[in-house]
């Protein structure tokens, strides 16, 4: 649970409260890791001082959450949140304490902005997008309109992390591209825009939460002043600066140690070094401490040497901000600062028990030692009372590892006798080794004599008084863009064009040419060298439009059909107020604006139909014309895949597969095949393939579609085979009143039938295949395989074989052998779709041509017998293929697979191997391939019929055989 407090707010005390929602059981543990990891949050409110409790908003980023700041936000009660929308994706809001209502809500930052981004501080909004991997960090100064940051070009930034927003400046941290272990230093200007390199290479840590630590410490008191340990040469150095990082240095080493013997330490090879880890725990102290209250007291531990080591660790004070150090300790200790600075309170850092601690009244000078408890200790932490100006404080621990904890209070008030007078005072001016002039003026603060042992208590303010100094080329800094070379000069970069700093110059405006100097943020200095290293200010020349940017505000290439796409477009050279801009969104559609400010929110358009829509944007004003564009994938969720694929194939003989797409529509698809038991995949942009397959058995095909971030996929069971004869299945009509015409439906079905035709006939059950069809009224195939031990390398004696059997399971059929029980009461019954010598007729009144349907029906008979004669041999098995409706898949109960449901399109599903005669067996099947479709309207039904021939006579028969079957129905 996380806490933000406020007081003095409309005479309430308002509390907003984060509590964690996800899915943990009643013990705390997480259930669901991945909703654990970025775990959701509620955010709630009280003005009862808690009493009661109110959700503000749901979906909050942990620690995302900020107060308004009066005089930067436009109403009182404001806050900033971020919310979760997906895993990747977050939104920067802002809206009423007590009215966040999606009426209500704004959106200062156009746009999803990433995870975990959101810093509001002090007067400026950070926020970061990522864009193709590469993160774009934006910022916000005085609540004014989002900006990219300008980092020098090719720092192209792995993290950034904010350290200081004091004084109108902000202080960041930035992991370049080529660092792991460190970062750089940037200062910006007051913008919060412009940034410039300060320091290279300081160390950075993991903290207890995972969060990433940076050894830079802000030294309270005194502006502008930074530690930071740097590595050089794989050695960690401390270094010091007195005006905001412009110029950095080592700190001198103590002359002497605690017994008074000489420290031989030269600069630069030897120096101090300190550890400025601070600690997060309010209950124990960190490596390093300053206060505001005691401005140049800085007690720290490190070591002494080349460099930055965790043996041999002492505490170290300065009483003069850094110029010169001193050894307290031999040893880790806690140090407190009491009454402000005018005594210091230190604990040793031990694992061991303690019963003492040492006070000092001189700045660390002198310590005495005093006993706090009777017995020994273990020190769990120390706390001093609200307050700097405190003489009291609290140790708190336990006498062993199995006692409770002891709380201690210490009041130090009895050792003090008289409160301070202005004779316990003395002056003290600040400067970096003999230089007063520091952030362009000279410091002079009051502070209490060391040798004064008095209590300086609440009345005590920190006075100081400044007076400016003339300024010289240290007050300055290279400005955005230069880099400072070894003789201290700033020249621009090989990347950077100075002519570019005008680029958001308005002709008739003025703007500032950069001399390549800036003055450091919050520098005082007067006169002097100012003129010659201020920016000039000049007219603003007229451009033409140069540097003409357009992205989406998702920063991403694709957008979902039927939802807003924003559109951005910046400008970085060119007259912005005189510069149309037109917007070409590729679907015929355009828009055209007369300035680039009034487009600052974004372009929004919807996109109606799937498709890659190229977007153009073009700039343009009296002195020429700069054109963009980008190429954006309008895509829409895919939902369903079903591979078609024949039921039953041919072995080495050419087979379609065919992926049905549900929409039909979704943007730039790719397919990848997996067939049978090869290793490598056949990857495609059609929805289809041709294959062939080499040996018998069942062969399994996967297609994966690929659509976005999405892929599914759907797989087929072949099965393969030389020879096989096929019929279609017909059933009594109770079967359709209890088909739902699903998949698994079909499947037992076919399951039922076949265990009924083998029941019926004795045919083995490796040589029998069924399949039911999908669609209205129910209809079925069967498949008959040969005896592998018999008509092995013989195809004469298959046909025959096959022929054998096709009569035997047509026996059945025709003989209402086969019927099985679909559930109580519902008998079923299969028939064999067969010829019938009942009359074609048509009893409608709207179709008067049933006479030339019977003359047509004598002519079919005499066909027949002609054909039959001529051939002498009985009509082979007959093969009708009904297109059924809504085509779906297809199932089989296949002897080598019985668990897989197989499905193909109707048309594909067969190809039946008949042998008619020599002539036929010396033509290839498929030599003469054509395909007749009857077509017959009987009692306002349509039936369509599909013969399958392999000749021209073939067709013929066939032909006879479906108008026979036509009239049979």
């Amino acid at each position: 649970v996380h806490f933000l407090y406020r007081t003095n707010f409309n005479l309430q005390s308002i509390v907003l409260v984060l509590h964690k929602i996800g899915e943990f059981d009643e013990d705390g543990m997480c259930i669901n890791t991945h909703w654990c990891s970025v775990f959701l949050l509620q955010l709630y409110s009280s003005v009862e001082f808690g009493r009661r409790w109110q959700v503000v908003h749901e979906r909050v980023a942990p620690n995302r959450f900020y107060w308004s700041k009066m005089g930067l936000d436009k109403e009182p009660g404001l806050i900033h949140l971020e919310t979760s929308i997906s895993e990747g994706q977050a939104l920067y809001v802002t809206c009423k304490l007590q009215n966040c209502t999606d009426a209500n809500k704004g959106k200062p930052f156009p746009g999803y902005i990433d995870p975990n981004s959101l810093v509001v501080q002090d007067e400026y909004v950070f926020v970061q997008v990522s864009t193709a991997g590469r993160p774009i960090y934006y910022v916000s100064a005085k609540r004014d309109v989002f900006t990219p940051m300008k980092l020098p070009k090719y720092t192209l930034p792995k993290n950034l992390h904010v350290i200081s927003t004091d004084e109108n400046r902000v202080v960041a941290a930035v992991q370049e591209w080529n660092q792991n272990e460190t970062y750089n230093l940037y200062v910006s200007d007051t913008s919060g825009v412009y940034y410039t390199l300060a320091l290279e290479n300081v160390v950075s840590s993991m903290g207890p939460e995972g969060n990433v630590m940076v050894d830079l410490y802000e030294v309270a008191g005194i502006k502008g002043m930074f530690l930071a340990n740097r590595k050089t040469d794989n050695q960690v150095k401390t270094y010091i600066t007195y005006n905001r990082g412009r110029d950095w240095r080592l700190l001198q080493a103590p002359g002497k140690d605690l017994r008074a013997n000489s420290i031989h330490c030269e600069l630069p090879y030897c120096s101090l070094h300190l550890h400025l880890h601070v600690s997060a725990n309010p209950y124990t102290s960190g490596n390093i401490a300053s206060r505001e209250s005691a401005p140049g007291i800085i007690v720290a531990s490190g070591s002494i040497g080349s460099e930055l080591t965790t043996s041999n660790v002492s505490v170290f004070i300065t009483s003069d901000a850094g110029n010169t150090w001193r050894q307290i300790f031999n040893e880790e200790y806690a140090v407190l600062y009491l009454d402000q600075g005018g005594a210091l309170v230190a604990i040793r850092h031990t694992p061991l028990p303690i019963r003492h601690l040492w006070l000092s009244f001189d700045e660390g000078r002198q310590w005495n030692k005093y006993s706090f408890t009777s017995s020994p200790l273990f020190v769990d932490g120390v706390l001093g009372e609200p307050g700097e100006e405190t003489l009291i404080m609290t140790i708190f621990g336990h006498v062993s590892h199995r006692s409770e904890w002891q709380l201690v209070k210490i009041d130090f008030r009895s050792i003090f006798n008289r409160r301070c007078t202005e004779a316990d005072y003395q002056t003290w001016h600040l400067h970096n080794q003999g230089e007063p002039c520091l952030m362009g003026v000279k410091r002079i603060y009051r502070k209490l004599k060391p040798t004064s042992r008095c209590v300086m208590g609440k009345t005590y303010s920190v006075s100081m008084t400044s007076g400016p100094c003339e300024c010289t080329e240290a007050d300055f800094e290279c400005d955005y863009g230069y880099e400072r070379r070894t003789n201290g000069k700033c020249t621009p970069a090989f990347w950077f064009h100075p002519s570019s700093m005008s680029r958001s110059c308005t002709m008739g405006m003025t703007f500032l040419n950069s001399t390549g100097y800036r003055k450091v943020v919050s520098n005082n200095c007067t006169a002097g060298v100012s003129m010659e290293y201020t920016a000039r200010r000049q007219q603003c020349p007229i451009q033409a439009p140069r540097g003409l940017h357009l992205v989406t505000s998702e920063g991403t290439l694709t957008a979902t059909l039927g939802t807003n796409v924003t559109f951005l477009v910046f400008l970085e050279e060119g007259d912005g107020a005189r510069t149309s801009i037109t917007l070409d969104f590729g679907d015929g559609h355009a828009v055209t604006y007369s300035n680039v400010s009034s487009i600052e929110d974004g372009i929004k358009h919807i996109y109606k139909t799937v498709g890659i829509y190229r977007v153009t944007a073009t700039g343009e004003n009296s002195l020429g014309s700069e054109t963009t564009m980008l190429y954006l994938h309008v895509t829409c969720q895919l939902e369903y895949i079903h591979l078609s694929a024949p039921f039953v194939a041919v072995r080495n003989k050419e087979v379609n597969l065919t992926a049905v797409l549900w929409p039909s529509q979704v943007g730039t698809v790719t397919y990848i095949w997996w067939i049978g038991n090869n290793t490598e995949p056949v990857i495609t942009l059609e929805g289809s393939v041709s294959c062939t397959f080499p040996r018998e058995g069942i062969s399994t095909v996967t297609v994966q579609v690929s659509v976005g971030n999405s892929i599914l996929q759907d797989r087929k069971s072949i099965a393969v085979h030389e020879y096989f004869r096929s019929h279609l299945l017909a059933f009594s009509s109770n079967l359709d009143d209890h088909n739902p015409d699903v998949a698994e439906w079909r499947l037992d079905v076919s399951r039922v039938i076949r265990n009924s035709l083998i029941q019926a006939t004795g045919v083995r059950e490796d040589q029998l295949l069924v399949t039911v069809l999908p669609g209205l009224p129910t209809a079925a195939e069967f498949f008959l395989l040969p005896d592998k031990q018999l008509t092995e390398g013989k195809p004469d004696k298959s046909s025959v074989h096959l022929d054998q059997l096709s009569e035997v399971l047509l026996g059945a059929l025709n003989q209402n052998l086969v019927q099985f029980t679909l559930r109580p009461g519902v008998q079923v019954t299969v028939y064999a779709a067969h010829l019938s010598a009942a009359p074609l007729v048509d009893t409608s009144e709207n179709h008067s041509g049933s006479a030339m349907l019977m003359l047509l029906s004598v002519v079919v008979v005499g066909l027949a017998v002609f054909v039959i004669y001529k051939f002498k041999r009985k009509i082979p098995g007959l093969n009708v293929y009904a297109q059924m409706q809504n085509e779906k898949e297809q199932e089989m109960m296949s002897p080598a697979n019985p668990t897989e449901a197989p499905s193909s399109s109707q048309r594909d599903l067969v190809h039946s191997l008949e042998i008619l005669d020599t002539e036929f067996n010396s033509r290839p099947i498929g030599e003469y391939p054509l395909l007749l479709t009857l077509t017959f309207g009987l009692h306002f039904n349509l039936l369509f019929l599909h013969c399958l021939c392999h000749s021209i006579e073939h067709c013929f028969m066939r032909l006879i055989l479906c108008s026979f079957f036509v009239s049979q129905r």
